[in-house]
């Protein structure tokens, strides 16, 4: 039996993970790490900056995204629970 809170990551993540532009979010920082809110949105193109605000939170309460911040926030891929949940955003 699986462990409870397992389960419920699991869920979250692919939950975050069904809306298009989150998947695409993902995808983008597999690729590019470290990326600013503004380079995200130079790269999705035609993403309104509230809008994008959104997905990135979604993305970061399930734990896919991390942040720092030099001035303003950058965000990166945890790539060893992205592996584990859903390797096809790694390809």
């Amino acid at each position: 039996m699986e462990d409870n809170s397992k389960l419920q990551q699991a869920t979250k993540i692919y939950k975050a993970l069904g809306e298009p532009t989150r998947l695409k979010i993902a995808r983008l920082l597999a690729n590019e790490a470290n990326l600013c809110c503004s380079d995200i949105g130079i790269k999705l193109e035609s993403i309104a900056g509230s809008t994008l605000s959104h997905h990135l939170k979604q993305l970061t309460d399930c734990g896919l995204l991390s942040t720092y911040k030099e001035g303003i926030y950058y965000y990166s891929l945890d790539r060893e629970l992205i592996g584990k949940y859903a390797p096809y955003v790694m390809e």
